[in-house]
């Protein structure tokens, strides 16, 4: 038997039971390291989520998300079938920048807003025509919820993806006084929300020039 090593299960509970409601079928990343382990995981929305619980976990393991939670909330320590090949995403690099703090009420905001606009728009359509849910969900996912200006360096983009994960999941925690403020971070091409409860990452799509083949130096 191979055990999970997971002792903060609470917390590991929480983490899963949010994800497998968003993706019955997700697969999650467990790497442990000094007693602790990162659970990791990708929503259906193209976002990194990650969560730090107690205890040494494997090294490096990808199980089902759904199979590991049953197995925690059974009191059960040994861990779920490996499924390494499910794991097909890259991992943001381990060392981040803090370029801005944001506090958690107003990124509560920005998530209750723009789910409220699903609402609405889904319900009664926009300018008098029906709108699919789908598509008002992708554009809401795809707006720029808002910019930061680090004192030197350009300014970051922060889209409502990375906001509606750390809110879905559940990282910003309950509202009232003395919540942490939210941290925006970026590493490399990553910009993510460091949120009380857990970490939300987004790697930045690249700009590709397109150049007609006839005027390309080698074409």
């Amino acid at each position: 038997m191979t055990p999970h090593g997971l002792t903060g299960v609470p917390d590991a509970g929480a983490f899963l039971a949010r994800l497998t409601r968003l993706d019955p079928g997700a697969p999650v990343r467990l790497r442990g390291s000094g007693g602790r382990t990162a659970l990791w995981a990708r929503l259906p929305w193209e976002v990194l989520v990650t969560r730090e619980v107690a205890g040494r976990g494997p090294d490096d393991a990808t199980v089902s998300a759904a199979e590991l939670l049953s197995v925690l909330a059974a009191g059960g320590q040994e861990l779920p079938t490996r499924r390494d090949a499910q794991w097909r995403w890259p991992l943001p690099p381990k060392i981040a920048e803090t370029v801005e703090t944001v506090s958690t009420a107003e990124l509560s905001r920005l998530a209750a807003a723009a789910a409220g606009t699903l609402r609405e728009v889904s319900a009664g359509g926009l300018a008098g025509r029906a709108v699919g849910p789908r598509a008002v969900r992708d554009a809401l996912l795809d707006h720029v919820a808002l910019v930061v200006t680090p004192s030197a360096g350009e300014p970051v983009e922060v889209s409502q993806r990375l906001v509606q994960a750390i809110s879905r999941m559940g990282f910003l925690g309950p509202g009232g006084a003395g919540v942490p403020d939210t941290r925006v971070r970026i590493a490399g091409r990553w910009v993510g929300l460091s949120a009380p409860y857990g970490v939300a990452w987004l790697q930045t799509v690249s700009k590709l020039t397109v150049m007609p083949i006839g005027g390309h130096p080698k074409g």
